[in-house]
């Protein structure tokens, strides 16, 4: 049982934490650390992770939508096929070890940063033709499953594909990669409910600095444009491959 100091905690955390999933992903580098130190076993680390994020996802989505940046036509489909790729992934984790994909994604990760430095696409707002919602809902989907499958990077991978597929600002690719997050967090909460892996007296507390930090860190993309993102991006992936390397080491 937490304390109520160790609550406030987890709720500073996860208001840092929407701070940096609206802009780039990766909040859960300070969520999920934040419920393991309080004595949480990984299983509801994890799902009272997902139970707190999805408020975070949502409120930064809305306050994208609101500045115009969301393509309704694209939300209409990569909404769902995230949600349904997050399921997908999700079943595969019962029959493939997620630790076989984590070199995989060190590199993909590596090359999302070489990506965010040294190419500068020429950005613009992509219409909305039949091949650019393809591709939308298929990154949306494949993106999904692996949301549902293994998870780190989720957010930078979204928003690396939406720069590079669509030609679009980060910006924009930032707040079109949360109708995808905001989905498959939606979708992996229902799974981890299903089973009983949400620790709802933490989740709740938690989705209230969720609801602060996503919308604050929405508004800041929005107003700081694309060199917040990018800033921000470069330190979520640096953080991500010193935590996967180290995991795979085996140095922690």
């Amino acid at each position: 049982m937490a304390t109520p100091g160790q609550v406030v905690v987890l709720v500073v955390a996860a208001l840092g934490a929407g701070v940096v999933d609206a802009i780039a992903g990766g909040g859960g580098l300070l969520t999920i650390p934040a419920l393991l130190a309080v004595g949480l076993p990984p299983h509801l680390a994890l799902g009272t992770n997902k139970g707190q994020s999805v408020f975070g996802s949502t409120a930064a989505l809305v306050r994208f939508a609101r500045a115009g940046l969301v393509s309704l036509p694209r939300a209409r489909l990569t909404i769902p096929l995230g949600f349904v790729g997050a399921l997908l992934g999700a079943t595969l984790v019962l029959r493939v070890d997620a630790a076989v994909l984590r070199p995989l994604v060190l590199a993909l990760l590596l090359g999302a940063a070489v990506f965010l430095v040294a190419v500068r696409p020429r950005a613009r707002a992509a219409a909305v033709t039949s091949r650019a919602r393809l591709q939308a809902g298929l990154l949306a989907l494949g993106v999904g499953a692996y949301d549902g499958f293994f998870g780190p990077g989720t957010g930078t991978f979204l928003v690396v594909g939406f720069a590079g597929l669509l030609a679009l600002p980060l910006r924009q690719a930032s707040a079109e990669a949360k109708a995808v997050n905001a989905a498959s967090n939606l979708a992996a909460l229902l799974l981890f409910a299903l089973r009983g892996a949400v620790l709802w007296r933490l989740a709740l507390p938690m989705a209230l600095g969720q609801l602060v930090g996503g919308w604050l860190g929405a508004h800041l993309a929005i107003h700081g444009g694309d060199r917040v993102v990018r800033f921000v991006l470069l330190a979520v992936v640096s953080a991500l491959v010193v935590k996967l390397a180290g995991d795979w080491l085996g140095l922690w």
